[in-house]
């Protein structure tokens, strides 16, 4: 057996329920009335038991941002070019997008690694040069990756959780790939066996006509895949996925494996914890949801993994941005409950309030 189908064995590490218990019990002698903070009240606890611990702490966040190019861009599926993807690794590098700004607020570690432009691209400091291909094959055209390729994927995002594993309380994938919501509305019809058309959305900004192209597109590659629909999903992101979108179902099911929470972001980052809570179940244990993109196809994917979002901003941006915006609200509802008295440390009767 060669070392990645081991790994791919190991289990999913289980939740602490002994911890979820005391949380739950330490909730109720807070000095508030019983659910009167929400879904705080469920965020400290679900930390509490994901990091085993009566003091759960989200100061040391690790957020990575995967990039990668799309072989399904040669069918015009976005607004954009993609030479976009390389010029956003640039900016990532230089502090200028809008994960650099959210990651700084937060003090948070900010990886960028380029998984596969179409470029090669020179020597960029602050960026890790892990680059497998130009960019995937058109999965219009045959399978989007080698077999060796989407291991090579997930086993980049496996190491990109251990490199800093001590130090990491909250995980975040982020994506930068022009073409991937097309890649993403591939793989997530194909594993949830559902109508494109359900899921098909603007990307980064195109017009009625356009999406329809785009659905055109994904559904000549489902029925060219469509031998494979009833294969593991392994074979389907091999054939469907993107690098970006492999790599972090590597980051996800290593999270799971290592007992490392991780604050999922938008559709592209949904899709990827879909894949790999069908490639594992138990992963989503470890998964929190931040928000609802306005991409048609988020919530589709949120409901298959029977999730409950923090926010709907209609944002669509990736990179991991909708994630880092929900992290002050983990963070204070884990100070809420470390911080506040409990009834008997403040001498209140319960029935006093």
């Amino acid at each position: 057996m060669n070392s990645f189908a081991e790994w791919l064995k190991k289990p999913v590490k289980l939740v602490d329920k002994t911890h979820e218990q005391k949380a739950l019990a330490r909730q109720q002698q807070l000095t508030k009335p019983p659910g009167s903070l929400g879904q705080l009240e469920n965020l400290a606890v679900k930390i509490a038991s994901l990091q085993a611990s009566e003091i759960p702490d989200l100061t040391h966040v690790h957020i990575t941002v995967y990039a990668a190019d799309h072989g399904v861009m040669a069918e015009g599926v976005s607004a954009f070019p993609q030479s976009v993807t390389a010029a956003m690794i640039r900016n990532f590098a230089s502090g200028g997008a809008a994960i650099n700004v959210l990651a700084q607020e937060l003090t948070a570690k900010l990886d960028v690694i380029n998984v596969g432009t179409v470029d090669t691209l020179e020597d960029i400091p602050g960026v890790l040069d892990k680059r497998i291909d130009a960019g995937t094959a058109n999965f219009c055209d045959g399978p989007a990756m080698t077999e060796h390729q989407c291991q090579q994927a997930i086993l980049i995002g496996r190491d990109n959780v251990l490199s800093d594993i001590e130090n990491t309380q909250l995980y975040i994938a982020g994506e930068m790939g022009i073409g991937n919501t097309s890649t993403a509305t591939a793989l997530a019809s194909a594993i949830l066996k559902c109508d494109p058309a359900d899921l098909v959305g603007p990307g980064t900004g195109l017009d009625l006509q356009s999406i329809q192209h785009k659905l055109t597109v994904i559904q000549r590659a489902l029925k060219l895949h469509a031998d494979k629909l009833e294969g593991d999903i392994l074979t389907l992101l091999q054939s469907l996925g993107g690098f970006e979108i492999a790599a972090m179902v590597g980051a996800y099911l290593s999270c799971a494996k290592q007992g490392v929470p991780v604050l999922i972001d938008g559709f592209i980052s949904t899709t990827a914890a879909l894949t790999a809570e069908k490639i594992q179940p138990g992963c989503k244990n470890w998964f929190i949801y931040s928000h609802q993109s306005a991409e048609p196809g988020h919530k589709v994917v949120l409901d298959a993994l029977d999730a409950k979002p923090l926010l709907k901003l209609d944002m669509r941006l990736g990179e991991g941005s909708g994630a880092a915006v929900a992290v002050p609200l983990l963070r204070q509802a884990c100070l809420l409950h470390n911080g506040m008295a409990t009834f008997e440390q403040a001498n209140i009767s319960k029935g006093d309030k």
